[in-house]
């Protein structure tokens, strides 16, 4: 029962995301690659798991994969000051942000082999990377799997949910 309500709680954020942002990567996919995540804690510090990684934020946005979303900024903060990053993907919608740019650049990858790009690939995306996101051993991951548990949650609560 707390998985469901974590995952509700996952797919409001998304929700208000949704509105800020508009179009993109459905707000709930984006609710649970935030509750995979971290369980979308929005105080998550920026931390050093292993050496050369450095992750913050409420998705782990690593430094790389904010560059290559270009570089979303919040209003009136420059992205060549240092503690742009930082200050970007520790905020919930920048964070958000973030991650939709890095998804658009990677939409026509069939991560997973199904036949469809969706949520499912958007998360070996957001775990592995776009040039990364076929290998199968992302499955095994806990990301992948508390993911997955949402993922199927918030699927079986809006049919309509495909992507």
């Amino acid at each position: 029962m707390a998985l469901v309500k974590q995952a509700m709680i996952a797919v409001t954020a998304a929700v208000i995301f949704a509105l800020v942002y508009g179009e993109g990567v459905d707000p709930n996919c984006l609710g649970c690659l935030c509750e995979a995540s971290t369980k979308c804690n929005a105080s998550t510090a920026c931390h050093t798991p292993y050496p050369g990684a450095y992750f913050c934020g409420p998705f782990l946005i690593s430094w790389a994969y904010w560059a290559d979303a270009d570089k979303p900024i919040i209003e009136g903060d420059n992205a060549d000051q240092k503690g742009a990053f930082e200050r970007c993907v520790q905020d919930l919608y920048c964070g958000a942000e973030t991650v939709r740019r890095y998804m658009a650049k990677f939409l026509q990858i069939d991560c997973n082999l199904d036949g469809t790009v969706d949520c499912r690939d958007y998360a070996h995306i957001h775990m592995m990377g776009g040039y990364g996101c076929k290998d199968p051993s992302v499955r095994t991951t806990d990301f992948y799997k508390t993911f997955e548990k949402c993922w199927d949650v918030v699927s079986a609560a809006s049919p309509t949910t495909a992507t």
